[in-house]
Formats: structure tokens, sequence, C-alpha cells
């Protein structure tokens, strides 16, 4: 899989940009606040249908300007795919795919696979369990629908039982209503925690390798999925059991606490280097490290599960690496597409040089 051309329109600080990108190593440089980021979101938002930077859809659109515009062309195994994606004066986006719209988000996941990496991944080992499981379903969601689909429905089922749990004082029949929520709780969350546990040792292998290079062999990544219970060896049907069991249990606390206590919502992935928790003890250029170690740990999963290696995407990741490390990370990314941006202009094996300045683009 690897992205031919990207075409911006109001978009960002971009008035109008083009850009042709080859196989390989694309070299995306320039000053700091030049837009080289920004043209990295436009993928990803092509890829998500979401940016990494913002929830607020209206700030990507050119400053006086009421709609912005992202056309890619990106060549798969077997044929290219368009992807149109529009974003109009309210915040509103819209997408087409080969010139044809698309009624839900979720029909875009799989169209094109990316793995992004910024500094601001560093979230992933030290912050909240949210962002860790914002991990996991951004990366199962790209390889299997229904997993995203599955997620939908779940959060859906959630909200609704919340609102429940929050407005249910003096009702009488508040747990036959519950009931009904937690039902549909056990049958999605199951599904989507036996895909977790599953994702989580295979990313267990795949990272643990990254790392080893990474750190010189130095230190021992370890991963697992952290539940209400020890699912790891139960079939999809007993997680099912075991998770409405959990729920039923914790009934009385959620309905005191005023919101579900126990579920996917709620799980995380335990990080260790060496044996010791990495949330508390790891540097932060262990953190740094882990976190680059998952994403590439990701590329292999997805490549693994589709067929075609994703678009890896590497916001400003050298400026934090010595030299020793940045070769072997381009080593590591030889075999796919890799769109790296960086202020520094010395790197060598780039297929394409693409220098950015002030939203201006030019092929070097």
């Amino acid at each position: 899989m690897k992205i031919v051309s990207l075409e911006l329109t109001n978009f960002r600080n971009y008035e109008r940009a083009s850009v042709e990108f080859g196989d390989g190593l694309n070299v995306l440089h320039g000053k700091n606040a030049s837009g080289k980021t920004n043209m990295l979101e436009s993928i990803y938002l092509c890829s998500i249908f979401k940016s990494p930077r913002t929830t607020k859809d209206k700030e990507m659109i050119y400053i006086g300007e009421k709609n912005a515009c992202v056309s890619l062309t990106l060549q798969k195994k077997y044929r290219k795919h368009t992807i149109n994606l529009h974003i109009d004066e309210k915040g509103k986006k819209r997408v087409l795919v080969d010139n044809i719209p698309l009624n839900r988000a979720g029909e875009l996941f799989g169209v094109l696979g990316v793995v992004f990496f910024s500094p601001d991944e560093m979230k992933l080992v030290k912050e909240s369990p949210q962002e860790r499981r914002r991990f996991m379903d951004v990366g199962l969601s790209q390889q299997q629908r229904g997993y995203f689909y599955s997620l939908q429905r779940y959060n859906k089922t959630l909200r609704q039982k919340n609102n429940l749990l929050k407005e249910w004082r003096g009702s009488k029949n508040i747990d036959d209503m519950l009931e009904v929520w937690d039902a549909g709780l056990a049958k999605e969350g199951a599904i989507l925690i036996s895909k977790r546990l599953a994702y989580v040792k295979t990313l267990n292998d795949s990272a643990s390798r990254f790392h080893t290079a990474i750190s010189s062999d130095s230190e021992k990544l370890t991963l697992s999925y952290e539940s209400f219970a020890d699912l790891s060896e139960l079939s999809a049907e007993d997680i099912e059991k075991a998770l409405a069991d959990g729920i039923r249990r914790a009934r009385e606390k959620d309905k005191e606490l005023g919101y579900s206590t126990v579920g996917p919502h709620r799980d995380d992935i335990r990080i260790e280097i060496n044996g010791k928790d990495s949330r508390k003890f790891a540097s932060q250029g262990q953190q740094r490290t882990i976190a680059l170690a998952l994403k590439l740990g990701e590329v292999v999963i997805y490549k693994n599960e589709i067929g075609e290696p994703p678009v890896l995407l590497l916001d400003d990741v050298l400026s934090e690496l010595d030299i020793n490390r940045q070769n072997l990370l381009l080593e590591m990314t030889k075999g796919f597409q890799t769109i790296l941006t960086c202020t520094e202009f010395n790197l060598d094996g780039a297929s394409k040089k693409i220098l950015i300045s002030e939203g201006t683009v030019k092929q070097i």
C-alpha cells in the first residue's frame, strides 16, 4: 500500500498544494510551523476520519475560507483508490471513495491504513488508560471493520445505561431496565475484549522485538491486557458469561456512583520494562522508545492481518533520537512507505525529498 499523490485545498495553512510521493522513505523538510504536520494530519484524516490533533474540525479550514478539501490517491495491491474528503463551514465532514459517497464513517476503515507517530504519542505510556484503549481501538478498527461497529454499539449502550444510572432515583423498575442494557454490554463487550486480548498478545511479540533493537538489547518490554478479571485463557463465549457476571456484581456500586464500572471501557494495557510498571518508573527517553516500538509493532500486525503494510507517518521523531537510533529506525522502516517530517535535511536514501515552507510545497 502506498500513497501516490495528495492535494490540499484550503486545509490548515495550505491554500492550494499538491505533492507526489514515492515508494519507501519520503522526507518532508522545513522549518517549524511551516505545515509539515498539517500534511500528515490530512493523510490521517483520510484514513480514520478524525484528526489526531483536534476535535474541532472547523479549525482545519484555511482562515477566511468556508470549506476545505483533501484529495488523496493510493495504490493498493490490486487497484488504485481515490479518497476525497470535504469539511464545510459548520465543521461537518463528508467523504467519497472512488467518487462514491460513504454513509458511515466505519466504511472508510480499511481503505487507507496508516500508523501515526508524533512526540505526543508518549501519552500512550504515561497518561490515562483512555490513551491505550484508543490505541487498541484505532489499530483494530483499521484491520477489522466489524470491531469498529461492535465498539459503536457498545458505546451507545453504555451511554444509555449511564444516563439511566444518573437519573434512576425513585424508579422502582431500575433493575429490570438495567438487565436489558447489561445484556447488550456483555454481548458487545465480550467481542471487544476477546479481540483486544489477541491483539495485545501479538503486539507483545512484535513490539518487544523492536524495543530490544532500539534499546540495544538492554531492556525487555512486556505487554499484558488488564481487565476486571483474568480473561486471557477464556473463549469469547466464556468471556461474555464472565463479563455479564462482573457487571451484575457491580450493579449496586454502579447505582451508587452513577456510572458503569466494569467492562472494556475501563480496561488497560499494562506496560512493563524489565518487570517494572512503565507508567510509574519509565524515564522520558524510555517512554519514547516504548511508544515507538508499539507503533512499529502495529505496522507488523497490520501487514500480517491485511497482507500489505500500512503507510507509516513519522512526525518529528528523529530529533529525539541519537544518530545510531536514527539509522536503526530508518533501517526498520524499509519495505513499506514512510512519510517523515524533519527540520534537519541530512537524510540519505529518501525516494522523495519535499521542501515545505509556509504552506507551499517544492519537490527537490
